[in-house]
């Protein structure tokens, strides 16, 4: 029996003209998993457009304040500390649902007397923890680094905190309910959801940048009135209640849409099998 040397073999392959066929079907394959699943097809275009949307508004800002120099690291480094806890807080929720579909725990966890209103209860409390271990370093770092402390806001700032949390809170659970409806092709949306609100957060600029159509948008956001607020506390050394009023009443507002749509998801997955199909 005559033997096959392995590297002629492989000569012989690599000389063989490259088949477009094969080509295509790899790249067949692919659109159809982007055709299927348009939170990819979002995030190849969402980054960059981002950027140029964040910093556009942000510079047209700067554009027409002269004192803004005079505030400018107290106001960036303030707005970013307290994103970062809006940006925690959500996908504390998020991630650590994501990590029970990923290790198809979903099952496992509802064969328990385990109800959906606790294990959604535990979820804001591990969310509330990452928000204190991710943000509250960077916040005493910023002191000697920089000179700024976010804590001069004074008591209002846990009311500040608060109210961006309990945002986080609901578009967490609503991102979550998503993902258990669709799979874990949309799980993109646990990053993009809230990146997608900061352009109309205002956490950089006051609403009054955005274009006048964008507005009324922003003003339906919790976030957009808390760093409203925030600026206001920074430029003029008073606290805008009204502003914080209305964060926590568009919050109580986000998190029954957040907790219904989860509740409603959950019944659906139930039913159709989902809760033990779910995962990698």
């Amino acid at each position: 029996m005559t033997s096959i040397d392995p590297r002629a073999s492989r000569i012989a392959s690599a000389a063989q003209p490259l088949s477009t066929r094969r080509v295509g079907a790899i790249v067949l394959r692919n659109y159809y998993l982007f055709k299927g699943s348009w939170p990819r097809v979002l995030e190849l275009i969402y980054w960059p457009t981002l950027e140029m949307v964040m910093w556009g508004f942000t510079s047209n800002y700067m554009a027409t304040q002269s004192s803004m120099v005079a505030h400018a690291a107290g106001i960036f480094l303030g707005a970013a500390l307290l994103w970062d806890v809006f940006l925690r807080g959500q996908l504390g929720i998020s991630i650590t649902f994501l990590e029970e579909i990923w290790s198809r725990n979903l099952g496992q966890m509802f064969i328990t007397p385990l109800r959906p209103g606790e294990w959604l209860l535990s979820l804001l409390l591990l969310s509330a923890a990452r928000v204190v271990i991710g943000v509250l370093p960077a916040a005493l770092l910023a002191i000697p680094c920089y000179g700024y402390s976010v804590f001069s806001l004074g008591p209002v700032l846990f009311g500040f905190i608060m109210a961006l949390m309990m945002m986080s809170w609901g578009i967490g659970i609503a991102v979550s309910a998503v993902i258990l409806l669709n799979g874990p092709g949309s799980e993109g949306l646990a990053w993009l959801a809230t990146f997608l609100l900061a352009p109309l957060s205002a956490v950089y600029y006051p609403v009054s940048s955005l274009p006048y159509w964008l507005q009324w948008v922003a003003f339906v956001l919790p976030s957009s009135h808390v760093f409203e607020g925030m600026r206001a506390m920074m430029f003029h050394d008073r606290i805008d209640w009204t502003n914080l009023a209305v964060a926590f009443a568009l919050d109580l507002v986000y998190l029954a849409i957040g907790f219904l749509l989860f509740l409603r998801s959950f019944a659906a997955a139930r039913k159709r099998g989902a809760l033990l199909q779910t995962g990698e």
